[in-house]
């Protein structure tokens, strides 16, 4: 079977998600299968595994309609893509298409990153469903990274195709020595902030909780970073502005919680990243976050300071015991476990490709 990854996601520097996404499945399904991974830049395969490559135009380049022409070169078997983008105009294989999240139609801001046509662009197509249906619908299968968004899919009719869960995961990090009890009164916070992260009801619970200290792990613009600062206590609020991995792990590691307001996600790798080192989460009570979080996890209401406190507060007389849920909860997501997921799909798939070509040659 040719396998053929779309790792044109991989970001040169630092991951973001979907980046993250990419390399961690493609790494873990290369130790199972071989692949060939499509690149727009050499430098991205500083991040995947040694396995052959072709390199094609990028993603956002106005030709990536017609990409599959490149592709067809190599006569996969079929084609998997972290993303729904993927241009398809003239493939000859079979293509599954990954779908992260709903966030968009919800929180319709941008990402700030994005030059103005395309965050005008972006607005426009989550104006409604019928884009992302026709996006979709063009895919062999469809892949998601969560039961949630699984779900909210189906609720929508976003796709006539069948819907996978190839999980989300954080990178491994080795055995984690039991923890008693935090180092420090430290809660951490790693992700954006754009609006639907609702980072201020976290600033905004400071107040109610004398001795405690959020470290705000990301690159954070100085309006933000004045607009938190009023709201929080003098010292309360540590500004990593961009933390190194082992800047990050240290900061977990000797932190009481992993913490998030956000209102809406597709995942939640922060929370998986904390609890792996035995950092217990204290997050929004969201659907998500519960699949996440299981029962590791302590839930809040993400639109009142006061429950998040006392969220926190009750954390204290239960550390220990959360500290060694969240070891166990986070083990249920791996790359390995989700390479064999989307392994199997791919195989499928495949194998339905194959017949309707003899099929149609008969």
């Amino acid at each position: 079977m040719r396998i053929v990854v779309d790792c044109r996601y991989v970001r040169v520097g630092r991951h973001d998600g979907i980046s993250r996404f990419s390399a961690g499945v493609v790494t873990a399904l290369a130790e199972r299968h071989e692949v060939t991974m499509l690149v727009s830049d050499r430098r991205q395969l500083d991040k995947l595994p040694d396995q052959p490559h072709l390199l094609v135009g990028s993603p956002t380049s106005v030709l990536e309609p017609f990409v599959a022409r490149q592709v067809n070169r190599l006569r996969p078997d079929v084609v998997w893509s972290p993303m729904q983008t993927m241009g398809s105009a003239g493939r000859r294989y079979p293509l599954v298409l990954t779908l992260h999240d709903l966030i968009y139609y919800t929180n319709r801001t941008p990402p700030p990153e994005f030059a103005l046509p395309i965050q005008l662009l972006w607005r426009l197509y989550h104006l409604a469903w019928w884009p992302q249906r026709v996006l979709l619908d063009r895919a062999d299968a469809v892949v998601t990274v969560s039961r949630t968004t699984r779900d909210e899919m189906r609720r929508h009719r976003l796709t006539r195709r069948p819907v996978t869960v190839v999980y989300n995961a954080a990178d491994p990090v080795g055995a984690v020595e039991p923890r008693t009890a935090p180092e420090r009164r430290d809660l951490v916070y790693m992700g954006s902030f754009m609006p639907y992260k609702n980072v201020t009801a976290l600033a905004r619970a400071l107040p109610l909780l004398d001795g405690y200290r959020l470290h705000l792990m990301s690159r954070v613009s100085e309006a933000e970073r004045a607009s938190l600062t009023a709201l929080a206590p003098a010292g309360s609020l540590v500004f990593h502005d961009g933390a190194s991995d082992d800047e990050y792990r240290e900061a977990l590691l000797g932190a009481t919680a992993v913490v998030t307001a956000s209102r809406a996600e597709g995942f939640g790798i922060p929370l998986v990243e904390g609890m792996a080192l035995g950092t217990p989460a204290v997050v929004s009570d969201i659907p998500i976050f519960r699949e996440i979080g299981g029962d590791a996890a302590l839930y809040f209401d993400p639109s009142s300071p006061a429950s998040i406190a006392a969220a926190v507060r009750r954390l204290e007389g239960e550390w220990e015991a959360r500290s060694a849920a969240s070891i166990e909860q986070a083990a249920r997501f791996s790359w390995r476990d989700s390479a064999d997921v989307l392994l199997r799909l791919l195989a499928d798939v495949a194998a339905v490709g194959r017949h309707a070509r003899r099929t149609a040659g008969r």
